[in-house]
């Protein structure tokens, strides 16, 4: 019996690998009925042109896919090293659903793989939808934003997220094509796309060749959204605009980085509304702070289409309204909330004007809903990520306190406007939990000591005395304990980090990071060795499945456990992307 289970296991491994050759799309896509994508195949030696035979569900390609393949015969890698031969279709599309089973042969070379292509009713569900992203968020910043902003008593949270009363939820799995491990890149381009993709990569299907940009292209929510509708499309983020969770609304490349390409293609799209950071990658390279290598001035390019332009909350308060708006409050990444807020650290000095997460979001939906036709909203929260990669979680956590009076903006929208799907959702996670409590009462030598798990914990004692739903402080004498499963080496100092954003790690002549020894003086402070490379300077993020919550018209359709590229389905079935109109 094992010498049969070993050969039948034996001769399982042989059929997996016996193709050669890569079919992009993937085995298993999922593929919307009508939508434009760019077909692939690369054989791993070279082949000639007349043995390539494809089919589909057993006819000739062209009866499904239409036009000729183009046919290259050797691919070139990095340093111009040859590669296998590869056949390209730009811009198919496949009208009927139903499942289909492609076949490529060449030579010895056989690869089979089967797409999914879904139809969608022909009555949109919703006029709007407004996606909200908290990028990175765990269940844990979600608990410690209850508690730090509402408080608790006996047992109990005295009060609830504007995010806990959503009503359908699932869980959604993050990883890429590539590793179980995911970025923002690839998890935004699965939501985006209806595809999954590589790490860095955005609308596409991550092939061998060195070019970023001329991989298999898939279509983006924005351009569904044009092909099938006259919706209006904005982009919120406290990023930069160019970042990989904004730019997976309109973007192709796989590479995240191509910053300055991505403005260009935000210009492509047009998104009636775009608010953000990133002015760096929007100015020619003549004007001093500009990160472009060319003279194109987009910012200029936007005001001749017809966008009014804000630059800090004054200007945006007089541009809402307006049927164009382009909003650029920082060259780089905006501030952390507790810092434009409160602490007034890290670049706000440089950057005084820039609004929160909370006026972008109603500025957008002001401008959007002059449409009558409805819209399409992206809203991240990008802080909560970029201060949970150096584990500064105060700052992370002040952040989805912001996140959640954005999703109660929207939820005051949808009540006068019923006809809105809210999906609310990380695009990842991070290692990070919510353990207990620190108390800084506490004479200790060991900042350690202070740390109250079981019941030492107690209770926090945050304060909200003005009522604006922000905790007034986050310097109580007993705060929140959250602590990372992953890191670089570094001092824990077990207190906020008051003086600016924390940076745990600095870098050595010789590449790796070591701990930053401002932090080693610290009364308490605690050194931690890292469990990630040494040439990692910050946590990385967690493979855990996000939670999504929403509610409103298609809400009923996230239910259970989903992949990330399922949940464009939900959002094409409720824009009836999938039928022409």
């Amino acid at each position: 019996m094992r010498t049969l289970l070993l050969a039948l296991a034996a001769s399982t491994a042989l059929i997996g690998t016996a193709g050669a050759a890569t079919i992009y799309p993937l085995d298993r896509a999922t593929i919307l009925a009508g939508s434009p994508f760019d077909f692939k195949v690369e054989f791993d030696g070279q082949v000639k042109a007349d043995d390539v035979k494809i089919t589909v569900n057993g006819a000739d390609y062209k009866a499904t896919l239409g036009n000729e393949v183009q046919f290259v015969e050797s691919e070139k890698g990095k340093d111009d090293a040859a590669l296998g031969s590869a056949v390209l279709l730009r811009n198919v599309k496949i009208d009927k659903a139903g499942a289909y089973t492609v076949e490529v042969a060449a030579g010895d070379e056989k690869k089979s793989v089967t797409w999914d292509v879904y139809a969608t009713p022909a009555t949109p569900k919703a006029k709007n939808i407004i996606f909200m992203v908290g990028d990175g968020l765990s269940v844990a910043h979600r608990t410690a934003a209850r508690l730090m902003s509402k408080g608790m008593t006996e047992g109990k949270a005295n009060g609830r997220l504007a995010m806990d009363d959503l009503d359908h939820m699932a869980f959604i799995g993050t990883s890429s094509t590539g590793s179980i491990a995911t970025d923002s890149a690839n998890t935004m381009s699965a939501y985006m796309t209806g595809h999954k993709s590589a790490i860095n990569s955005l609308g596409v299907y991550a092939d061998r060749t060195p070019p970023s940009q001329d991989d298999p292209k898939v279509e983006n929510i924005a351009e569904a959204v044009r092909r099938q509708t006259t919706k209006s499309i904005g982009v919120v983020a406290l990023s930069e605009l160019e970042d990989a969770t904004p730019a997976a609304v309109v973007s192709h490349t796989r590479r995240r980085a191509d910053k300055a390409d991505i403005v260009g293609m935000f210009y492509d799209i047009k998104p009636e509304v775009m608010l953000g950071g990133g002015s760096a990658y929007f100015l020619s390279k003549e004007v001093p702070g500009s990160k472009r290598k060319d003279d194109k001035d987009y910012i200029k390019l936007f005001q001749e289409a017809g966008y009014q332009l804000a630059t800090d909350k004054d200007e945006l308060q007089k541009a809402a309204g307006a049927d164009k708006v382009l909003g650029l409050f920082h060259t780089g990444n905006m501030d952390y909330a507790v810092d434009r807020m409160q602490l007034k650290k890290g670049s706000v000095d440089k950057f005084p004007g820039q609004p929160g997460l909370v006026e972008m979001t109603k500025t957008a939906l002001e401008t959007l809903s002059k449409n009558p036709e409805g819209f399409f909203l992206m809203v991240e929260a990008s802080d909560i990520d970029k201060a949970s990669h150096p584990l500064d979680f105060d700052r992370a956590v002040f952040d989805t306190i912001e996140f959640d009076h954005a999703i109660a903006a929207a939820r005051e929208f949808q009540a006068k406007n019923p006809d809105t799907l809210i999906v609310v959702t990380g695009d990842h996670t991070h290692g990070v939990s919510l353990i207990g409590t620190i108390d800084d009462t506490k004479d200790v030598k060991e900042g350690r000591e202070k740390v109250g798990t079981y019941d030492a914990a107690g209770f926090p004692n945050y304060e909200d005395k003005d009522g604006d739903g922000y905790p007034d402080s986050i310097a109580v004498t007993r705060h929140l304990a959250m602590f990372a499963n992953n890191g670089p080496d570094h001092y824990e100092t077990f207190e906020p980090k008051l003086d600016g954003p924390f940076e745990p790690a600095v870098k050595t002549q010789d590449g790796n990071y070591v701990a930053n020894e401002k932090y080693k003086d610290v009364p308490g402070a605690m050194f931690v060795e890292g469990n990630i490379p040494r040439d990692e300077d910050t946590g990385v993020h967690a493979v855990d499945d996000v939670v999504l919550q929403a509610a409103g018209p298609g809400a009923e359709e996230f239910k259970g456990y989903m992949e990330q590229s399922d949940v464009y389905k939900v959002l094409a079935d409720t824009f009836a992307l999938g039928v022409k109109q």
